[in-house]
């Protein structure tokens, strides 16, 4: 030590936390220690997160003394950091007695505790057990499995981190960290931390308390609520740092943790006390007519049903059916808020706005900000990506500014009482990602709504269906939508992806009611009939086969135009989206400028639409294009060429559709693109009062897609967008046999046939050995994807103690966020650079697929160089542009 200079604290008392760009600031252990055990009593305080831990028990509510119980648990969560390999890291050269040995290095205070907790280190787990005082009295009378739970539920608390602790690892196994050291002694602080628990926590040692449930799945939601928990109480704003024992200090710790939790709005006594909802359905949703048949119907359904779906065709107001049920969940104390998923970013945007108004509406008083959970789109929304060191205090953005706590990190977006987001975000909670278990806590007690819910991707139903599996198994709610799910998939939704040993015949399905809502009814779906929605629409629809003419396509795209029509084309790639929009552009004559898609003010900025645009850029092509195409269109013709971003929650109104051959479900997405407003828009074209789909088909029909290499437009087994020929080959025969679709009446029986079972086995049957071939390969890649996908999901029915190693997260976890839907990674552009259609807006970043990459490998950024309309970068070998067409290789 320094000659005449005091010892610092660090030396004298174990810490948690710890200022290492200020050292000497510390916080010491037995009072973080308090801080998130008295959080996560704070969070067991609001009833509706206290309702959801004590379902996933089995339990109606949780007794006094089993939250006091797991308060003591929660506690422990760092416990290990009393080792002196942790506390060491800290101090300075000159004040460690001797030279620091080198075990004490790069010690951390989870996985070194293993060999304690597995009696691996039997000298240390011996005097460890006794010091705490009460641990064995505990295994007795806490629990009723010998043990077991008690050791699973300590196991759980120290897997806060964000992923389960393995009690397996030989590296962990060092019993020096645990000794005595300079005046520090670990067996000494454990002591007193027994002794402090029994003084915070009294109820907990409590004779004849409630036992601990033994249900693993409350070991998961526990492990949330205290990741969550820790969360909170590792903010020094909410907790400041003190350096010195105060036996008193747990009323600090109450008093903080309960304006913590106020802060961060999870404590919804006052809003609910305020809480005057409007009776009106106009008046929440700020229209002058009454709710539709769909929005009556999903309204009257009891609202105690865990899980319901709402099937009704595109543009009948889904999106407010599911406010309002939320309106009337929220009023009864059945959920805390709303979580509003949509398939993509730009859809969440897109509806963001729409929930924000209703959000006004319901809430006239202490209206709760809406959270936009798009990552990207909100700046500073997720700047801070905090890496919580061990040792290290949360050095993130300070909370001085406007946005709620739950919005500064993608990691708490789920925290929110009410946002909209993308669905990968709450699929997340059923992934083996980073933080899992703290994001189905958060999600818990919210009403999870989902979009757009079809089984086209059959690795992520698969997580969907975990997903709702365990927000149902916890006593949450979840709402589904879709304007086109068939009877097989609704089968497994309703029953949370069980197998069960029937399937609907096709005669039943067809016959089956639509527009309808649906809950589960035991063994049996229960549809209840809606009747029409005032939608309805007769859509004539042609097969075309010139997919590949994209001089055709633009010569009947610009006829349509200047007659006066909107035109909408939707194309299965952007590479042919491209190739479309540029014959568009030679094809144009000097007076058709002002027919193709542009930005306002720049008519010579022709572009397009798909996925593969800036942030920035996209916001403002979203805006253009819904002026341009939405309810307040002008009059006067117009051509916006796309990919399947035009399908997907865009309030558009073309008045022809152009689209390539997709599956009938994706189809009837894009035709609710057309006429949408047909009672809006009477500046119409007379040739195009009557809406009409031309659908772009192979010349030469399927059968030549299944060879390598045969995919002109993302269909087939080799193109990349829609595999199953058989479904396409159903499609497409629909359109051949019904050259008119009677739209929501036909709704039940176009889905049906292009995507039941025995419609599809027949088709095969019919087709030859290729096709047969074709399908037994689809159905082998679907159970590939399956199993892939259980194996990626959060296994909440095993054990942290028992079955550890089945808890345990696979190591690779980019590939599990990669496999989310989208396999594009966020490059840095160094220097950022300015948007093409917008000099003032700056892009420093651009999303690029994976496929584009070298190996895969992403650079952390790029150097991009100007050119004519754009810029352009190098990813090894491999060149890129981009510029008002959009990202694409050169």
């Amino acid at each position: 030590m320094t000659e005449g200079k005091p010892h610092p604290a660090y030396t004298r008392y174990h810490w948690a936390k710890s200022d290492r760009k200020n050292q000497g600031r510390i916080h010491l252990l037995e009072h973080h220690l308090a801080d998130v055990g008295t959080c996560f009593e704070a969070l067991m305080r609001q009833p509706t997160i206290r309702k959801r831990l004590a379902s996933t028990g089995g339990l109606n509510d949780l007794k006094e003394s089993l939250v006091a119980r797991l308060s003591v648990f929660a506690a422990l969560h760092d416990i290990g950091k009393v080792n002196m390999g942790f506390q060491t890291q800290i101090w300075k050269p000159e004040e460690l007695p001797g030279r620091r040995p080198m075990q004490f290095r790069r010690v951390g205070h989870t996985l070194d505790l293993t060999p304690v907790l597995t009696w691996k280190d039997e000298t240390t787990a011996a005097w460890f057990f006794d010091a705490l005082g009460w641990w064995y009295d505990a295994t007795e009378s806490w629990d009723d499995r010998g043990g077991e739970t008690v050791c699973a539920m300590l196991v759980a608390t120290l897997s806060h981190h964000g992923r389960p602790l393995r009690l397996e690892d030989s590296r962990s196994e060092n019993p020096a960290i645990w000794r005595k050291f300079g005046d520090l002694k670990p067996e000494d602080c454990v002591k007193r931390v027994g002794n402090l628990l029994r003084l915070w926590f009294p109820a907990a040692f409590t004779p004849g308390g409630s036992t601990l449930p033994c249900d693993p799945a409350f070991q998961h939601m526990f492990l949330g609520l205290c990741n969550w928990a820790d969360w909170i109480g590792s903010n020094e704003e909410w907790f400041p740092y003190v350096d010195a024992p105060q036996d008193d200090y747990i009323k600090t710790a109450r008093k903080r943790a309960k304006q913590a939790v106020d802060a961060i709005g999870l404590d919804l006594s006052d809003q609910r006390r305020d809480f005057k909802r409007a009776t009106e359905f106009r008046a929440l949703f700020g229209i002058s007519g009454s709710p539709n048949a769909i929005q009556k119907t999903a309204c009257d359904t009891p609202i105690d049903r865990r899980l319901v779906i709402i099937e009704s065709e595109t543009g009948s107001g889904k999106t407010e059916a599911a406010l309002w049920r939320f309106a009337h969940m929220y009023e009864a104390g059945l959920v805390d808020g709303l979580y509003f998923a949509l398939p993509t970013r730009s859809a969440a945007v897109q509806i963001h706005e729409r929930v924000e108004r209703f959000i006004r509406n319901l809430f006239p008083r202490g209206v709760p900000p809406v959270v936009l959970a798009v990552p990207g789109y909100e700046p500073g929304v997720d700047a801070s990506s905090v890496a919580m060191q061990d040792y290290e205090p949360w050095w993130e953005d300070r909370h001085d500014d406007d946005r709620p706590w739950a919005s500064k990190s993608p990691k708490r977006y789920l925290a929110a009482q009410i946002a909209v987001g993308t669905v990968d975000q709450a699929m997340m909670c059923a992934l083996q990602v980073k933080n899992a278990h703290m994001r189905a806590a958060c999600l818990a007690r919210n009403l999870l709504v989902v979009d757009e819910v079809h089984a086209s991707d059959t690795y992520m139903s698969v997580v969907l269906e975990a997903l709702i599996n365990a927000h149902v198994r916890a006593g949450g709610y979840a709402l589904l939508m879709s304007a086109t799910l068939g009877s097989s998939a609704r089968h497994r939704w309703l029953h949370h992806g069980q197998r069960l040993d029937y399937d609907i015949p096709l005669g039943e399905a067809e016959d089956a009611p639509y527009p309808a809502v649906s809950i589960s009814d035991g063994r049996d779906d229960n549809l209840i009939a809606a009747g029409e929605n005032d939608q309805g629409k007769t859509v004539s629809v042609e097969a075309s086969p010139t997919m590949h003419d994209f001089e055709d396509t633009a010569r009947r795209a610009l006829t349509a135009a200047r007659a006066g029509a909107k035109v909408l084309v939707v194309r299965n790639t952007v590479d042919h989206a491209v190739k479309t929009q540029q014959a568009l552009e030679e094809r144009a004559e000097a007076g058709d400028a002002g027919l193709l898609f542009d930005v306002e003010g720049i008519p010579t900025l022709q572009t397009l639409h798909h996925g593969r645009f800036a942030a920035c850029d996209r916001a403002l092509l979203d805006k253009r294009i819904e002026n341009l195409l939405g309810k307040e269109r002008q009059p006067g013709g117009r051509v916006v060429v796309g990919t399947q971003t035009l399908e997907q929650s865009l309030d558009i109104d073309a008045d022809l559709l152009i689209t390539d051959l997709s599956p009938v479900d994706v189809l009837l997405q894009r035709i609710g693109r057309l006429h949408r407003h047909k009672n809006n828009n009477p500046n119409r074209p007379r040739d195009y009062a009557k809406p009409t789909c031309v659908v772009l088909t192979p010349p030469d029909g399927l059968a030549p897609l299944l060879k390598s290499g045969q995919n002109p437009n993302g269909l087939g087994p080799h193109g990349g967008v829609y595999g199953s020929l058989s479904i396409l080959e159903a499609t497409r025969r629909l359109i051949d046999e019904h050259p008119e679709w009677r739209i929501p009446e036909m709704n039940r029986l176009l889905v049906e046939r292009a995507t039941h079972p025995e419609a599809l086995n027949a088709i095969t049957e019919e087709m030859g050995e290729d096709w047969k071939e074709h399908a037994i390969k689809t159905e082998g890649g679907e159970i590939a994807d399956k199993q892939h996908a259980r194996g990626h999901t959060v296994k909440r029915d095993k054990s942290f103690f028992h079955d550890n190693r089945d808890v345990l997260f696979v190591s690779d976890e980019e590939k599990i966020r990669t496999r989310l839907g989208d396999d594009r990674i966020d490059i840095a552009l160094d220097p950022p650079q300015p948007s093409p259609f917008d000099a003032l807006n700056s892009i420093d970043k651009l999303a690029v697929s994976v496929r584009w990459l070298p190996d895969g490998d992403a650079p952390e950024s790029v150097t991009p160089s100007p050119a004519d309309g754009g810029f352009t970068f190098a990813i090894g070998d491999r060149r890129f542009v981009y510029d008002r067409l959009g990202l694409r290789r050169a």
